[in-house]
């Protein structure tokens, strides 16, 4: 769940905030909020459960005080999850136009699936072949020790349908890592991120490239000669994964759904060992 130490120093701030005006309000008109990038206005009350509404300042002292905190820790996911929903701007905008543009798009916008173990028939996808998606998600499940029900959820997009965007992006992150046989350590996890950034376009995963200086000097050389060329050329090359109903996808083989989403191995140094990869 999102840090209650953020929610509680937005709640201070709103009442230290409310107090200034009752003080200033004889004297001065209250100025109404300004517009919001997703719906126009700023909701002051939830439009959707878990929903934390917020005011450009308010989004704008968490998006950077979220990214500092990420920074420094990139450990604390619902400091990363923070940054990424308040620093997504125009870029949902136009991943949902991206879905409405395609025919798995549209469909995944109407039936709004969600990727944890309530939805996943875990023993189904372990019994499908080796050589299938599913299988290799099981197969990244196990190696990592991930739970599916990991993700944190979203709270900061005002405009629903914007914020089950983000929620599938989230949920399907870990697909990702799958259909590459990423580690989750922090050299394949900024490759990712990398690949993120060109395919995507989220803000929060280019800036999560600056916590490539925590990074040992030959780990960190390797990463911007190696691997950075590769997610920017795989990511811009590839179809656009918001996309991709991957649902539908776990039956399909691993080789051909690579082919045809346009993508390819990385480098050799962030996957997982054959053995794990191909158990």
């Amino acid at each position: 769940m999102v840090s209650l130490q953020c929610h509680r120093h937005i709640t201070s701030y709103r009442a230290a905030l409310s107090l200034s005006l009752r003080c200033s309000t004889a004297t001065y008109p209250r100025r109404p909020l300004a517009a919001s990038v997703h719906t126009g206005s700023v909701p002051r009350i939830p439009v959707y459960p878990g929903h934390i509404p917020l005011s450009p300042f308010e989004r704008a002292f968490l998006a950077v005080g979220s990214a500092m905190m990420a920074f420094i820790d990139p450990r604390r996911g619902d400091m990363v999850a923070a940054c990424g929903e308040t620093t997504a701007g125009f870029t949902l905008i136009n991943l949902r136009d991206a879905m409405l543009g395609s025919c798995e798009g549209r469909r995944i916008l109407k039936d709004r699936p969600r990727v944890n173990t309530n939805t996943l028939d875990m023993e189904k996808l372990r019994s499908l072949p080796g050589n299938t998606f599913g299988r290799a998600y099981i197969r990244w499940l196990d190696a990592c020790k991930i739970n599916p029900d990991s993700r944190e959820p979203v709270h900061y997009i005002d405009d629903p349908e914007l914020a089950y965007v983000m929620q599938r992006y989230r949920e399907t992150h870990d697909l990702y890592h799958a259909l590459f046989a990423l580690k989750v350590s922090a050299m394949p996890e900024l490759v990712l991120k990398a690949f993120e950034f060109a395919n995507l376009g989220f803000p929060m995963t280019g800036l999560a490239l600056g916590a490539s200086i925590n990074l040992k000097p030959p780990q960190r050389e390797r990463l911007w000669r190696e691997f950075v060329p590769w997610a920017v050329k795989c990511g811009s090359n590839a179809r656009c994964l918001i996309t991709v109903y991957w649902e539908e996808r776990w039956e399909q083989d691993l080789d051909e759904l690579k082919k045809e989403l346009g993508v390819w191995d990385p480098p050799v140094g962030v996957s997982l060992p054959l053995s794990a990869a191909r158990a």
